[in-house]
Parts: C-alpha cells; structure tokens; sequence
C-alpha cells in the first residue's frame, strides 16, 4: 500500500510529500521478505499443509465425489490451486520490480544531481505505469488470499473494504515511524504541517472504511441473501466484543479525536491515534479471516472423517486464538510488526533520509496548510 500511496502522490504531482518519501520507499522493501512468506502459504495449498481454504479440499468441485460443492465447483476457474499460484508468485513479483524500480530511480536522483528533473520525469511515468496495475492486481489477491477463505460468500465491495483498511494503516506506521525519528534528531525538516496533512489522510480514510464496513453489511442484510447474510450473522453473533469494538477502534475514536483540526498538529494525540487504528484493523483482518479459518478447519476435519456439514451446522464454542486473538495471534503480529520495522529502517539506513535533488523537495520544505 506505501508503494500504492507514493506512485499516486507522484502521478498527481503532489509535492508536500517529497522531504518523507524516503519512508515510503523502505516500506515496499518489505515485499521481497513477504513474497518468501506466501511461497510458503502457497506451497500449504498444495501439500495440504493447511486448511486454511475450502475449495483446495481434493474432490470438492469433482461431481463424482461424495463431498463436491455446487457452489464451489461454479467458482472453480477463479478459485483453484493453480490460478492462486500464479497470481501469488507473478502477480507479487511485479509489485515487486516496481518498488526496485521506482528505489532505483530515486536514488539515481541523488547521485546525478542537475539530471534531477529528467529522472524525476521517468519516476511518474514508472509511478503512472504502476497505478492501474496495482488497482485491479490487488483487488484479484484480496479475492484470492482474503476473500476466498469463506468461499461461499462475495461481495462486491470487500476489495474497497480491505484496501481501505490497508491504507488507513499505512498512514497509521507512517505517523509512528516519523514520530520516532524525530526524536531521535532525524527528519528536522518535517514538521506540523506534514503531519497535518498525515492526519487528514488518517481520518478521512478512516471515515471512507466506516462507511464500507455500513454499506457492505446494511445491502447484504437488506436484500436477506442467504449465502450472504451468513457471513454477518456468524460474526456478529458467535464475535460480538470484537465485531462492535472493530467500529469503536477504526471510527469512533479516530473520528472523535481527530475531528478538530488540531490534534492533527499535536504529535502525542496522532500517535495515541495511530497505535489505536493499527490495533483496530489488526482486529479488523482477524475478523476477516478467523471464522472461515474455524469454519473450514472444522469442515476439513469432517471431510477427513467422511462426513460433511454445511455452516448452519457447525458448532461455535469460545475458543482462545479463534473467538478472541490468543498469545499466538498477538505474538505473530508483534513478530512481523517487528520483522517489517527492521527491514525498513534498513531501507532507510542505505541512502540520504531527504531526496537532496528532487525537483519538489523545495515545495515540500516550505508546505504550509
């Protein structure tokens, strides 16, 4: 999302941006260590190493087996082993080649000097090839990783939705990260205002996810689709602390706080902030993806013993990791929060924190809202 946020403001000739874009380079360097760790997700579809998804049970959409699933056989030429594969392995490793492009090319802006503005030119057109791709690239893997783990449900916002909780969390680390360098000496030059300007992104988008998070729920629970309802139902009744205090965490207290303009400007009051969002979209992709894990684990251990079930059948009992996050929920978000920190202050430590020769770093050393 950081690579998303950096081509988008480039293309659109943003300038206020240029003294922290450094930030936002380091961070897409993470996606060569994350693409290692979907390899191995992905190799777990195969090797039935986990059941984390429904439709890779072996004879699910075969009509001459004893457990197809009609609904699953119809979704079969978009969800399908090979189809995850390739867009996992291909699909990453574009995302990939453009953060080491758009990294190399502002680097490059460094050491040539008077050529800034030449290199700056190929950096949008980079930046303006990224943009559709990672549009309609992204909204594909959300389908793929995040979507499909309860396969017998769709929506037609849950890209948005998940994107949305994406960004606002990019801005949330942003915020953190700048806070912390700033107080050990670095980024003198960033100052109120470009944190003013973080914090309006912070909390627009986190009204933008609120009203995704209403929409999606209020038109499925209006039209009283069945297969779709189920999905709500079985969050709202069998997760009820979480599912409300996932609006509480990623609205109320963001919208409250951030409403006066102000707090924007207050360093103590946007941390507070960000540490709150980021616990709350943790939250937010647990309960994305947590029942349908329940869910498919129980129906692969049916599987296995030769039965099936449908979800109306299942039973929902409190479960520590499942029902609320457990030790090792909270333990692997604190080790690849942990992981990713490293891996960008890295980045960070290998070129100049400020671009010195980007023809908008001018701009951005005198922004003022």
């Amino acid at each position: 999302m950081s690579l998303f946020i950096l081509a988008a403001f480039t293309t659109a000739y943003s300038g206020w941006h240029t003294v922290m874009k450094r930030v936002w380079e380091a961070y897409s360097g993470f996606l060569v260590v994350g693409f290692v760790f979907l390899l191995f997700l992905v190799a777990g579809v195969w090797m039935h190493w986990h059941h984390l998804y429904h439709w890779a049970a072996d004879g699910i959409t075969d009509i001459s087996d004893p457990h197809y699933d009609a609904i699953l056989a119809g979704k079969s030429g978009f969800l399908n082993k090979n189809w995850y594969t390739f867009g996992t392995v291909v699909i990453v490793s574009v995302w990939a080649f453009f953060a080491y492009r758009l990294r190399s090319l502002s680097l490059q802006e460094d050491e040539r000097g008077g050529d800034g503005y030449a290199i700056h030119r190929k950096i949008k057109f980079v930046s303006a090839i990224f943009l559709p791709i990672a549009a309609f690239t992204s909204c594909a893997m959300i389908w793929q990783w995040v979507m499909s783990i309860d396969a017998h449900w769709y929506s037609t916002m849950f890209a948005w939705y998940a994107t949305a909780s994406w960004a606002v969390s990019a801005f949330a680390i942003t915020i953190l990260t700048l806070i912390y360098l700033k107080s050990k000496g670095y980024y003198p030059n960033v100052t109120a205002e470009h944190f003013h300007d973080i914090g309006k992104y912070l909390f627009g988008i986190s009204v933008f996810w609120t009203y995704l998070w209403f929409s999606q729920f209020m038109l499925i629970w209006y039209a009283n689709v069945g297969e779709e309802t189920g999905y709500f139902l079985l969050r709202r009744d069998n997760y009820t602390f979480i599912w409300y205090a996932n609006l509480v965490l990623n609205f109320v207290l963001p919208f409250l706080v951030l409403m006066r303009n102000d707090t924007k400007r207050k360093f103590g009051t946007l941390a507070f902030v960000s540490i709150i969002v980021l616990i709350g979209h943790w939250i937010d992709f647990f309960m994305m993806v947590k029942p349908g894990a329940l869910i498919t684990a129980k129906e692969a251990a049916l599987l296995e013993a030769g039965g099936h079930a449908g979800h109306h059948e299942m039973t929902y009992e409190f479960m520590m990791g499942f029902t609320i996050p457990g030790f090792l929920e909270i333990g692997t978000f604190l080790g690849f929060g942990a992981l990713f920190m490293y891996v960008a202050f890295t980045q960070l430590a290998k070129a100049k924190l400020e671009p010195e020769h980007d023809p908008y770093l001018a701009e951005s050393l005198h922004h003022h809202v």
